[in-house]
Parts: C-alpha cells; structure tokens; sequence
C-alpha cells in the first residue's frame, strides 16, 4: 500500500462534525417560534417594511437558534449577491416554465440585508430571475439578518460549482465582496468560506481570461499557497502578484503548446504534459521552495523548452487535467 501524500506545511485538513445523538442538539419545535423580535432581528424587520415588505413570521433556527424573518418582498428590491457564479439562462428559463405550469411559488429565496438599499439573495438567484421572467410582483423570502451568513452559504455554493472555473470566480467574488465589507479583517479568518487560498489566485487569473487554463497549474498553486495572518486588503495584492506570474507563465507554455501542435502532436493534455515537464516539485525532497520561485524556475524552463526530444510515447502516459485553453 502506497504512503499517504503529505500534505504541505500549514494546510488544514478539513474537519467533519461526527454523527451526534438523536435528538441532541438545537430547539424542539415548541421552542421554535419567536415573539419578540429585538436587535438585528428587530433591525431587519424595519427594513423589510421600509422596503415596501410584509413579516408574515418569525421564528428561531432549529440548528442554532437564530432568528430567521419569513417575508413577503416587492421583488424589485431582490438582488442577487454580486459575488456569486454566473447565471444559467437554461436553468432559470426552465424553471420559470415548471412555475408557470404548476402555478404556484413553495420555495422561498433566503435573503440578507443589501449594504445601502434593498435585498441580497446568496441562495436564490436562478428562482429570482424565474419570477422575474414570469412578471410576479413580490416574492416570498426567509430573511437572515446576519449579513456573514451570506457567505456561509455562497461557500455550501462554491462545492456544488461545477468546474474549477466556476469555482475560482465565485470564490473571488466572495472574496471582493469581503473586502467591501471591511478589508482589516485577516484573510485566514476566511478560511471556511474560501476552501483553499489557491482558488483566490486563480479566480484573478479568471477574471482576466475567461478560458485560462487553470487545471494544469492548479496542483501546484493549491499545494504552496494557504490563507495568511495579513489583512484582505494586503492578502489580495499577493493573490494578484501570483496570478500575474501565472498568466505570464501560461503565455510560456503556449508558445510550448504551439511548437508541439506544428509538429504533428495531437493530444487533450498538451498543456498538462508540457507543465508536469517543467514542474520542479516532481524532484523536491522535503520543504518545496515558495510558489514565486517555484514559477520563475517553471518560466525558465518553459522559454528552454525542447520540442525536438518529445515523442508521441511521452504524451501516452500524460494524465491530468484536459487543455481548456489554446
């Protein structure tokens, strides 16, 4: 049996809760309804009803007791959050067609308090714009007064993204939108809702180009980059210091790319084949270098690159993650 990969210094294994007892934790459902509403919950009501809104309800979470406002709001004070993935024009215009026909609205958006006006939706978008597409008028909404949960949520998100692509951008998205709120806050307190430093960095590599090839460097980003003790507002200016590199490095390897395709090399791995030859990490014992000089060796070799020497042999055995860019 092979020995586990060590994980690099200062990764975070990602910790799991264990199964509790039944019936264990949180409130019965006695417990449930909420009366009284004071503080932020009492803040979030006034500015439901200050944005043309109805509380039909309030109640207090059965997990851990935060008080959650069911509402009725005009859906033109509903915004998505605006660091969240795309949206899918198929999935929302299908799911405005499954609305029309059953003629009826059961699953409430979640929404938190929108900094200056109005409502930010960070589960809920694709339900808002199928609404919006049927003309509706308001639309029902669980409304968190906690801001951060915003976060929380749009991190359950980032999981279910379905390629890396979608992930790094909804990951710096979020991440911009933390800056908004306060950039002095430490970007490791974060760790949770970003999953892993490296999707920040290549998130910036996404925004600049929409078909970067990130899956061929995202091994070696995700192994030397962790979320530091520095401010966001420092913290993101490393993260765009790394992606500079990157994208400057992948201009390298095209031009690679290139001189093997002239040659008759046909393959959905060129990229990934020509980055694992001029990746020095394969023969680093121990402590790898820092992920800056780690990519100023791989620039070199890159603009050192021999095409001559590579056979069609040498591409069979490549693996890795497909080209997605030429």
């Amino acid at each position: 049996m092979a020995n586990p990969k060590p994980k690099a210094k200062g990764a975070k294994a990602k910790r799991r809760p264990r199964k509790a007892p039944a019936a264990s934790r949180g409130l019965s459902a006695r417990e449930a309804p909420l009366d009284a509403l004071t503080g932020a919950a009492a803040e979030a009501r006034k500015r439901v009803e200050e944005e043309g809104g109805v509380v039909l309800g309030a109640y207090r979470d059965p997990l851990g007791a935060n008080p959650v406002l069911f509402a009725m709001l005009p859906i033109d004070r509903v915004e998505p959050t605006p660091f969240q993935r795309d949206l899918s024009q198929v999935h929302h215009r299908k799911l405005a067609d499954v609305l029309d026909r059953t003629g009826i609205f059961l699953d409430p958006v979640i929404a938190v308090i929108a900094p200056g006006k109005g409502f930010w939706t960070p589960n809920g978008r694709h339900r808002l714009e199928a609404m919006r597409r049927l003309g509706a008028r308001a639309i029902t909404a669980l409304v968190v007064p906690k801001r951060e949960i915003a976060w929380q949520i749009l991190a359950l998100n980032t999981e279910k993204a379905h390629n890396l692509r979608e992930k790094a951008l909804e990951v710096i998205r979020i991440y911009r939108g933390l800056i908004g709120e306060d950039a002095a806050r430490t970007e490791s307190q974060f760790r949770h809702y970003l999953e892993e430093a490296s999707l920040v960095t290549l998130g910036v590599c996404y925004e600049h180009n929409g078909k970067f090839a990130g899956g061929a460097y995202n091994p070696i980003v995700r192994r030397l980059e962790d979320f530091s003790g520095e401010s966001l507002a420092k913290a993101i200016k490393v993260h765009e210091k790394h992606a500079n590199l990157l994208m400057d490095l992948d201009e390298k390897v095209a031009e690679v790319v290139a001189k093997l395709k002239s040659r008759g090399f046909v393959s959905p791995y060129l990229r990934s084949f020509v980055v694992a030859r001029i990746n020095p990490l394969r023969w680093i014992q121990g402590e790898p270098p820092p992920l800056e000089e780690v990519l100023e060796t791989m620039r070199g070799r890159a603009a050192k690159f021999n095409v001559d020497k590579v056979k069609q042999q040498d591409l069979v055995a490549t693996g890795g993650a497909p080209d997605e860019a030429d």
